[in-house]
């Protein structure tokens, strides 16, 4: 059963306005009558609309766990306030079916004077549910949000890590049929992160309909069925997370698998400076995607400027930013040692076919006058390459699809007969 609808959905909002949309015809004239020409000037810019969201359409199945990404600015937060009824749709509906509960800032529907035991009632009725249906949870609430002496405490003098706690807790255990999320849990630490990720997985296993906006990729990849990319307002992407958080990774932030600069503008030191960084595939052409049982190359050429060891290094990140290994040329006795003569070099470093599951992962590279030296050239990301499979009988015969694990090597077993049984 859909439990949202939402419909060609769109949210202007005035360029310029000198204040918010409840002003009075009084302060309108006395306004004019002071300054005609200011306030000419200023009703003109107030006339410019921006479209924060433009024709949104989506739905959302009972149960289903939505991810929302995009890039600071695509439209995510106006989507999550207007789901909440918070601010109106300038066009288009949003049908939504089953109590409502969100979390979009720090705090949000606590009144600042009450207590924290107070805002728990308060929060509970704004939901329909009643004292003794609160009262039942009271204790999971108090105990999964580490704050019980501050419990009689207003939260107006809470920290925002104490806010985050107890706002996530209230909103995860009153049991709302629809949960709404924004990127409120960067506030609280790791550990608590934690504890409030496992605790969606269980709210998600439970039933119950969750939206859930992050920049956190490895979150919205585990804990969301199925994602939403919004790009300038506009719904960009949609479908299964993995495939969305890909096509978030690789176009947004204009990603590539190559760069280069001028001498004049290329990272370095007085010592060494990068030219240029690139994935290849195996013909030793630049691309961005790479099949998955064939090589990767990665070529850095650098210029060098005086007489000095140089040591080049890449990190390998995935799409989830996990880094998966740390590279440098350590079959080379002479790899840190050697001295290079001023001149334009070229290093690459092949990674083998068969080691990368499917995603999209980027590198960085390094360039540095002796291994544990802080580096004269760094490139934070550099490039850019996308893992893909073809359908292939040896590999997917029996498990198509993206495997569990960051990597999926190729390995070698053997069963050999060792005897009849006792």
């Amino acid at each position: 059963m859909k439990v949202i609808e939402v419909n060609n959905l769109s949210k202007s909002y005035r360029i310029g306005a000198r204040r918010e949309a409840y002003f009075s015809i009084r302060e309108d004239i006395s306004d004019f009558l002071k300054n005609p020409f200011q306030w000419l000037r200023d009703y003109r810019a107030s006339r410019e609309n921006f479209w924060a969201l433009k024709d949104v359409s989506f739905s959302v199945e009972e149960g289903e766990v939505l991810g929302i990404i995009g890039l600071n600015g695509a439209g995510k937060s106006t989507l999550l306030k207007i789901l909440s009824r918070i601010t109106p749709p300038t066009e288009g509906e949003a049908i939504i079916k089953g109590r409502v509960r969100s979390l979009l800032e720090v705090g949000t529907g606590f009144h600042p004077e009450l207590t924290g035991r107070e805002n728990i009632y308060l929060n509970g009725a704004i939901l329909g549910m009643t004292k003794k249906e609160i009262e039942s949870k009271f204790n999971e609430i108090i105990e999964f949000s580490e704050i019980g002496k501050f419990l009689d405490t207003p939260v107006k003098k809470y920290s925002s890590g104490m806010y985050v706690r107890l706002a996530f807790s209230v909103a995860a255990h009153l049991e709302p049929e629809i949960l709404i999320i924004d990127e409120v849990l960067a506030v609280g630490d790791t550990a608590f992160q934690k504890k409030c990720l496992k605790r969606m997985e269980g709210v998600a296993k439970g039933g119950r309909t969750v939206l859930f906006v992050s920049h956190n990729m490895s979150a919205i990849s585990s804990l969301c069925s199925r994602a939403i990319l919004l790009r300038q307002g506009k719904v960009a992407a949609q479908g299964p997370a993995s495939q969305v958080v890909n096509e978030y990774l690789s176009t947004e932030g204009g990603s590539s698998s190559q760069i280069s600069w001028s001498f004049e503008d290329a990272p370095g030191s007085e010592l060494m400076k990068f030219k240029s960084i690139k994935a290849v595939n195996k013909q030793g052409e630049v691309s961005l995607n790479i099949e998955i049982n064939e090589p990767c190359d990665i070529e850095i050429e650098f210029w060098c400027l005086k007489k000095t060891k140089i040591t080049p290094s890449l990190h390998l990140y995935n799409q989830f930013g996990v880094l998966l290994f740390y590279t440098m040329n350590l079959h080379d006795k002479n790899w840190g040692r050697k001295e290079y003569e001023p001149g334009l070099y070229k290093c690459s470093c092949r990674m083998p076919a068969n080691l990368f599951n499917e995603g999209t992962y980027y590198v960085n590279a390094y360039l540095s006058r002796d291994i544990g030296q802080p580096a004269d050239a760094v490139k934070e990301p550099a490039v850019f390459f996308r893992i893909y499979e073809e359908y292939s009988a040896d590999r997917t015969m029996y498990m198509p699809g993206q495997y569990l694990g960051a990597i999926r090597p190729l390995l070698s077993w053997n069963i050999d007969y060792q005897g009849p049984l006792g």
